[in-house]
């Protein structure tokens, strides 16, 4: 069993601003470690001797005291799957905001992965996962990746909101306050169409994105809050931006079917050494599960009446010029007008001996895509964008 450990905390208060913990003893879900900008936490092993009885479906259970619900179902023979119907739970973020893993425990939903056992408790694993934590509603002047560049210019461009918790790791994640965040109040998809609704009315667009983190780990969440919007806003345009390591063909029809008129994937590699370094996943099986998935994802997206756009990393110490031009290449077989942007990763979480991209790197490479024949090649720089 595991619990965490502090060591060379700088008392940055990441961990208490994000971070849903009592503070009091840990279960050891490991939150606090994953979100430490600073890897200032470190899991260590502890002996758990008492046990407690738990109910899990009407059953009585022993399981060792002071783990997580989570670790206590796979303790009594939960398969624990990282990739969507692999397992009997699905666990993509570990870190409590997508409730992809929420039980009901004495009549509440909660995620399992950072709620701690105790004596006397009933969980019902057969429960909707129809909650979601989700902030950060706001105008966006500049719009996402799968946001037509034409509209780019206007003061405001579409509404905006973040779903909590991702499934990926990446140590210089441009959005890390919202990946790790675990103590935002989730909402039903009703609720949060509502705000949605309001807040593209206040400003006066008809476009609304959903961004993360990862938007589409929950996908019963998902699913029902794009019907919602849509049964609110008729004519309005429904953007999701995600990293579609879990879009298979089958979630793509329903994202479609649902109502999802644009979408913007992120292809983080073209080849998975680079991929793995960039998203920290260590498992090879797993990253090549998510690696494949993206790719096919954006296929599959193509043969559907929605707007694509893609959007690629570019930092030289995380992928080269090279492998962006093969990225490029990959693209322009499959379609040379999709709207490709190149996203100039600054500094950010646990990578901040990054440098930003500068000007000329990112207009070499506008150029070098432009030259390979894609017609909508867009760069994003400290300046503002190049092209198309």
């Amino acid at each position: 069993m595991l619990f965490a450990e502090k060591h060379s905390c700088i008392n940055c208060n990441v961990c208490r601003e994000i971070i849903s913990c009592s503070g009091v003893e840990c279960f050891g879900c490991g939150a606090c470690y994953l979100a430490c900008p600073n890897e200032a936490i470190s899991m260590k092993k502890l002996d758990r001797k008492s046990e407690i009885k738990i109910f899990v479906n009407n059953e009585a259970f022993h399981v060792p005291d002071k783990i997580t619900v989570r670790k206590a179902l796979e303790i009594l023979g939960y398969k624990i799957g990282k990739f969507p119907g692999e397992g009997d739970i699905f666990v993509p973020c570990e870190t409590g905001g997508c409730y992809s893993c929420a039980v009901e425990i004495n009549g509440v939903i909660k995620p399992s992965c950072i709620t701690g056992v105790y004596e006397g408790m009933k969980i019902n694993t057969n429960v909707k996962r129809l909650i979601r934590a989700i902030h950060g509603w706001m105008g966006h002047p500049v719009g996402g990746v799968g946001t037509p560049w034409w509209l780019k210019g206007r003061k405001y461009i579409e509404v905006a909101a973040f779903a909590c918790g991702c499934n990926l790791r990446c140590p210089q994640c441009q959005n890390w306050t919202t990946t790790y965040n675990n103590k935002i109040k989730p909402m039903s998809p009703n609720e949060a169409a509502i705000i949605m609704t309001k807040t593209r009315k206040l400003y006066g667009v008809n476009r609304m994105a959903i961004s993360g983190g990862e938007c589409t780990l929950n996908k019963e969440w998902l699913i029902e809050y794009i019907k919602s919007l849509k049964k609110l806003n008729p004519d309005g345009r429904i953007h999701v931006d995600t990293n579609a390591t879990i879009i298979t063909k089958d979630y793509m029809d329903e994202l479609v079917e649902a109502g999802m008129t644009d979408i913007g994937i992120d292809l983080k590699g073209f080849h998975l050494e680079t991929f793995m370094k960039i998203v920290g996943i260590n498992d090879k099986e797993l990253a090549r599960k998510y690696h494949e998935t993206s790719w096919n994802a954006f296929k599959n997206a193509m043969n559907y009446d929605i707007f694509v756009g893609i959007g690629i990393p570019y930092n030289k110490d995380l992928i080269t010029m090279d492998e962006i031009v093969e990225i490029g290449e990959e693209i322009y077989k499959v379609n040379n007008e999709v709207q490709v942007c190149v996203l100039d990763y600054r500094p950010e979480f646990r990578r901040m001996n990054l440098s930003r991209p500068s000007f000329d790197e990112m207009l070499k490479i506008w150029k070098l895509l432009k030259s390979i024949g894609l017609k909508t090649v867009i760069c994003q720089t400290i300046y503002g964008h190049i092209g198309p």
